[in-house]
């Protein structure tokens, strides 16, 4: 679902900058390498990612990437509407939903995320590989699969009732039953 990003005053946190040296003849060629997230801090958020000879032109070039990227981001109360396994290459991040007051249990990058996608409650943990762009990525891509409770019922054609029924409330989140 695309977002329109004049709609939102965007707020950016710059999780990364890297330098890049080519060695030529004459010596050695830098360059910068940025990942930066935004969001409203309510509601929507994007990653982007931006080279450029000097820091400012890769900003620029970052924050154009994530605002083509951006995304609504389902949300139950303060925290994500369910559990989820998520993979990009050999990165797998789990994102669990979290009770009220528990806050965002994550590392720095992927904590970016979700304060600026407003969630306030949840607890990841990364396995298999620490390489921050990689955690970023599938941290992402399992926001985008996550599904409320409301979506739920409108593909099953049943009511929210009827779709958490099943469920039990554990300190103020509702899971589903084994």
């Amino acid at each position: 679902m695309a977002v329109d990003p004049r709609e939102y005053e965007l707020e950016e946190k710059l999780v990364y900058v890297g330098r890049i040296s080519k060695v030529v003849k004459g010596g050695k060629r830098f360059r910068f390498a940025v990942w930066v997230v935004i969001g409203d801090g309510e509601s929507v958020v994007g990653y982007g990612h931006g080279k450029a000879n000097e820091i400012p032109n890769a900003i620029r070039k970052a924050i154009q990437d994530a605002r083509r990227r951006l995304m609504e981001v389902p949300r139950v109360g303060t925290t994500v509407p369910h559990q989820i396994v998520s993979k990009y290459k050999a990165c797998k991040v789990l994102i669990q939903p979290a009770a009220p007051g528990t806050g965002i249990i994550a590392n720095d990058r992927l904590r970016a995320i979700f304060e600026l996608g407003g969630i306030k409650d949840v607890l990841t943990k990364c396995f298999s590989s620490n390489n921050a762009f990689n955690n970023i990525i599938a941290t992402y891509n399992g926001l985008l699969r996550m599904r409320t409770p409301k979506e739920f019922a409108e593909l099953r054609g049943k009511s929210v009732e009827g779709i958490l029924k099943n469920r039990r409330t554990v300190k103020g989140v509702t899971s589903a039953t084994d």
